[in-house]
């Protein structure tokens, strides 16, 4: 049916042609990855799309044909196609159970149908590849192939130790490791053991061991688990695949369930995956993908772009959108992402999309260079604690490292710190002992609560919940030290944490309302915040967000990583990183060791891809943005037709005002001046900028620099402004702190005597 005629009966159900800008822009729109804790399910179709902004709102009204939505770190891709799920269901274009939508994580998909759940469109399947695949075969294996279907292996890497055994081929814990990746990738790309070593070498792969070794390993693999009677996680897909094309019944069943498939982070689908997309699709073309080529960093898996910068080609009426707004980061993390991204090469590259920060100023990234690795640990950890002490919630801070190896000297840097935190990458939330444990203690409480001695002297929710969880194991105050004891009382802590936020947002809760929630949070895996400082790697912690990231060992030979050779892997990296600096909402620090030991020779750097992007380190040509800017390309009535969000105005090069050189520091940039240059500051404003500023930084208990740093004040002293536009066009001087403290630096610079000088304030 032609796209134009389905948008018709789209708005008879009541959208506006035109929604208004103020309804999304800054205001309606909240950060795009954010949302309330417990939302009201809108009350129609039409409330389903207010506060999208017009590209996601394109998105969530494109419900027929194929869509590729071309999506940037932070531009709401998750909200934009829930919110199309659930408009389609709500207007009653989608049925419910004719839906499937597909992702990689447990995580994204439970986060997905949690998003769902809250608008009002239960009963949509949103799964992974390997879940949705699982949940076929178990249903059709005894029709298509008899039997009972395999068990499933749960330690891989053991079967490929045995099989090594059985070759008498010796492997160390590393290669054996390495050795089950390669079997991995190798299934994924549906490459038979002959084949190996010409795939391998064609694909540009470094085995582990000879080639000849690798395919023997594999051979003997697939030979052990067919005589042990067992199915590992790529069994999975390739033996649904196999029922699919083999049975034309069993597929032309599975097509009459799905008749509508959306399809998160199209760039990570392997060619293994693809094909069971295709399988299920049929000849239909009801599909919408969702990606960003920028953002593929799992090609070692078998995972490709291709798909996703080829979907035009295998389907030329398809509708595409480009989200580019992004409503998680601030201009000066934006820049440095874009920056990154103008430095790169290749075909995902040539097609990367220019983010354009819809958030207030924030502060410039900080650059820290370290003489040691247990330096730059304790270095970060210090700082965590400063910023911690001054009010930010130690789980709105992540540190990002890019290897797992160098968890260890963070996590004892932060111990002796005494600042919380957990490691991402454990297990599943709900499935913790003592998340199991608490939960039946508080179902217990909530049909037997008449009779619990516990409960006797409290009547409010919240209360109610800690009274219980203090039987198991939950304090007022954390345990001292790190460790289990500790990891246990964080999972009990956050259950009371949800329990608070739950009272608050639902007057009149009850225990047993809570135990129903609970239910369906895990169901849903859809997690409460642990209040600690998150460690992880960079692959773990794609799709995730934090207030404050610390992106640490950005050195040569961890950043790109050593063993990265060819071009299309040091790519790869440059992705890697960008991935790290688009999880940062505000605050972003970069560091790096040069030596790895104290004493050490120094013989590190600072990784390439900050050349000409942190202050000092030269100038790295960029290319325009290919395809930046954000709109809809339709894919009907011949030539596209575009509606572009209006781009900004190239940055011109920063010049001194005295001499007239390009400035590249940060901090000659924010005095608008070379350091060398005669300053014309007024030193009696700097001294009492000086002085306000310390009694400020005293009230609030942080650093001086937070309220102001000396460059902002040195350029405040120069400039001397006179109204609160001339105020906030002096760099470092953000839309909040205008807010907060541009009356008494107005006030200062006009010359009054004592401005917030006073104890009272």
């Amino acid at each position: 049916m032609p796209v134009a005629s389905i948008r018709l009966s789209v708005r008879a159900c009541g959208q506006p042609t035109h929604p208004s800008r103020e309804t999304w822009q800054h205001g309606g729109v909240t950060a795009a990855t954010h949302s309330t804790l417990f939302p009201q399910v809108p009350d129609s179709a039409d409330a389903v799309l207010e506060g999208l902004d017009p590209e996601q709102r394109e998105v969530a009204t494109a419900l027929r044909g194929p869509v590729c939505v071309l999506a940037g770190a932070g531009t709401g891709k998750t909200r934009a196609i829930t919110h199309r799920i659930a408009y389609g269901v709500r207007a009653g274009i989608l049925q419910p159970s004719s839906v499937l939508a597909v992702t990689f994580t447990n995580r994204a998909a439970g986060e997905m149908r949690g998003r769902l759940r809250q608008l009002g469109a239960s009963g949509v399947q949103a799964r992974t590849f390997h879940s949705a695949a699982l949940r076929q075969l178990q249903y059709f294996w005894p029709k298509a192939i008899g039997g009972s279907l395999p068990r499933l292996v749960d330690r891989k890497i053991q079967l490929v130790a045995d099989a090594a055994a059985a070759c008498r081929i010796r492997l160390d814990r590393g290669e054996l490791r390495d050795a089950t990746a390669e079997i991995e990738w190798s299934k994924v790309t549906q490459t038979v053991p002959a084949d190996y070593a010409l795939a391998a070498a064609k694909a540009g792969r470094e085995a582990p061991r000879d080639p000849a070794e690798i395919a023997q390993l594999y051979s003997a693999y697939e030979d052990l688990k067919r005589g042990r009677g067992v199915i590992d996680f790529e069994d999975v897909l390739l033996l649904t695949v196999a029922v699919l094309q083999d049975r034309h019944d069993v597929a032309e069943q599975v097509r009459a369930q799905y008749q509508h498939f959306v399809v998160d982070e199209y760039q990570d689908v392997s060619p293994l995956q693809q094909r069971l997309l295709e399988l299920w699709l049929g000849d239909r073309d009801d599909l919408c993908v969702v990606g960003d080529a920028s953002q593929t960093i799992y090609s070692f898996t078998g995972a490709t772009p291709d798909h996703l910068l080829d979907f035009r080609t295998g389907h030329p009426g398809a509708t595409v959108v480009k989200l580019v707004r992004d409503y998680r980061s601030t201009p000066q993390v934006v820049h440095l992402a874009n920056g990154l991204l103008a430095q790169a090469r290749g075909r995902a590259a040539d097609h990367r999309l220019e983010l354009v920060s819809q958030r207030p100023a924030g502060p410039e990234p900080v650059y820290a260079e370290y003489a040691d690795e247990p330096a730059e640990a304790e270095g970060a950890a210090r700082r965590i604690r400063e910023l911690i002490d001054s009010g930010v919630p130690a789980a709105e801070i992540a540190i990002l490292f890019r290897t797992n190896s160098q968890s260890e000297s963070y996590e004892q840097a932060l111990a002796d710190a005494a600042v919380p935190y957990q490691l991402r990458g454990a297990e599943r939330f709900f499935d913790r002992p003592e998340v199991r444990k608490a939960n039946s203690a508080l179902r217990a409480a909530a049909r037997f609560g008449g009779n619990d001695s516990l409960l006797d002297d409290v009547v409010d929710l919240p209360s109610q919940v800690r009274a219980v969880l203090s039987g198991e194991g939950w304090t007022t105050e954390p345990p001292a030290g790190s460790g289990a004891v500790r990891e246990r009382w964080e999972s009990l802590a956050a259950l009371v944490g949800l329990a608070q936020d739950f009272a608050a947002a639902r007057a009149g809760a009850t225990l047993s309302d809570l135990v129903v929630e609970l239910d369906e949070r895990a169901g849903a895996q859809h997690a409460p915040t642990v209040q600690g400082v998150t460690l992880a790697s960079l692959h773990s912690a794609k799709g995730l967000e934090w207030d404050v990231v610390f992106l640490v060992g950005v050195a040569e030979g961890m950043m790109p990583i050593a063993y990265a050779k060819t071009d299309e892997q040091i790519e790869e990296e440059r992705r890697l990183l960008y991935v790290g600096v688009t999880r940062a909402r505000e605050r972003l620090h970069l560091s790096w060791a040069l030596a790895r030991s104290p004493g050490g020779r120094a013989s590190r750097r600072a990784s390439r891809f900050l050349k000409g992007l942190r202050p000092g380190s030269g100038t790295a040509a960029g290319r325009a943005a290919a395809g930046g800017s954000g709109g809809v390309e339709r894919g009907f009535a011949g030539a596209a037709a575009v509606t572009a969000v209006p781009r900004r105005t190239q940055r011109t090069p920063a010049r001194c005002r005295v001499c007239g050189r390009t400035l590249t520091d940060a901090g000659e940039m924010k005095l608008m001046r070379c350091e060398g240059c005669p300053s014309d500051m007024d030193e009696g404003v700097y001294e009492r900028l000086r002085e306000w500023r310390a009694v400020q930084a005293g009230r609030s208990g942080q650093p001086a620099f937070c309220v102001f740093t000396d460059k902002t004040l040195m350029a405040i002293a120069e400039s001397v402004p006179e109204d609160e536009r001339e105020l906030a066009r002096i760099p470092g001087v953000g839309a909040r702190k205008l807010n907060r403290y541009g009356a008494d630096v107005l006030a200062i610079c006009a010359g009054q005597e004592g401005v917030g000088l006073d104890d009272d304030g």
